[in-house]
């Protein structure tokens, strides 16, 4: 999801004004500042769920590969609607 998404019905705006900032960032900022990390059951981050498969994945990814986190997130910036599987904008049977 891009930092700034308009909804499909084009009426509201969503944003995360934190999608640049790691979550490891953001856990010290909290804790030093003594913010509570307060665990949400509503956006997919409980046990079991593919997220948190993927989040193991990054990590890993992470850890034997630093900065793949950056390098994966500078690529999705730069996404062009010709290289996504849309068949509204290519027609991919015809091909």
């Amino acid at each position: 999801m891009a930092p700034k998404l308009r909804n499909e019905d084009g009426d509201l705006h969503v944003l995360r004004p934190l999608a640049h900032v790691a979550e490891s960032d953001c856990a010290r900022f909290a804790a030093a500042m003594g913010y509570p990390i307060i665990p949400c059951d509503l956006c997919g981050s409980q046990d079991g769920l593919q997220r948190a498969a993927v989040k193991r994945m990054l990590d890993d990814w992470e850890a034997r590969f630093p900065g793949r986190r950056a390098i994966i997130f500078r690529a999705l910036s730069q996404v062009k609607p010709g290289q996504l599987l849309d068949p509204s904008l290519l027609d991919f049977a015809g091909i």
